[in-house]
C-alpha cells in the first residue's frame, strides 16, 4: 500500500479533533465520521454532551500487531485525549438522582463549553425530596458531561469532567 502524502492533514491531531467539535456547534451537527487510510474517528454530539470515539476499522487480529507495548496494556479501544491528565471531575457529595436544569422546561445549568468557577452552581441532585444545588467547586472548562438526565448518582460518582483554567 502506498503512503500517503505528508501534505495530508491527519484527523487524529487533538488540534483538529478541536476544530472538528467547534464546527459541530456551530452548524448544529450532531454526528461527523472520518477515515483515513484504515483508521476511523467519530464524533457524536447527544443531548448536551458531546463525545469522542477513535474506531479503528481493522481486524482486531490485526490491531494487536500494530499495537505498542504500552497500549496493549489496557482493554479499551478507545483513545483518551491529551487533555486527561489535567482534567478536574466534579463529583456527585450525595446519593440521589441528577438533574441538569432546574425544572424540565428551563434550560441546562451548564453545557459541554461552559466556563464555570467554584460558585457556579452545575446541576442538583435530588435526595429524600429534597433538591440540593451542585456548584462546581472548581474554576475551568466544562469538557463532558457524564451521566444523563435523571440517572441515580452514587457518592463521588463523578458528574463533569473539567480542564481546568
Amino acid at each position: 500500500m502506498a503512503k500517503e502524502p505528508e501534505s495530508d492533514p491527519n484527523v487524529f491531531e487533538v488540534a483538529r479533533i478541536r476544530q472538528l467539535i467547534e464546527l459541530m456547534n456551530e452548524h448544529e451537527l450532531n454526528v461527523i465520521d472520518l477515515r483515513q487510510s484504515d483508521k476511523r474517528i467519530k464524533l457524536r454530539k447527544g443531548g448536551e454532551q458531546a463525545n469522542v470515539f477513535a474506531m479503528p476499522s481493522m481486524p482486531a487480529a490485526a490491531q494487536t500487531a500494530q499495537a505498542s507495548p504500552a497500549a496493549q496494556s489496557t482493554s479499551a479501544p478507545v483513545a483518551k485525549p491529551i487533555e486527561d491528565d489535567k482534567a478536574i471531575y466534579i463529583k456527585s457529595p450525595i446519593i440521589g438522582t441528577y438533574y441538569s436544569r432546574p425544572k424540565p422546561t428551563a434550560a441546562s445549568f451548564v453545557k459541554v463549553g461552559d466556563t464555570v468557577t467554584p460558585e457556579t452552581i452545575v446541576c442538583i441532585v435530588e435526595a429524600m425530596k429534597t433538591f440540593n444545588e451542585i456548584p462546581a467547586g472548581v474554576s475551568g472548562k466544562i469538557a463532558a458531561t457524564l451521566v444523563k438526565e435523571e440517572e441515580a448518582v452514587d457518592v463521588n460518582r463523578p458528574l463533569f469532567k473539567v480542564i481546568p483554567s
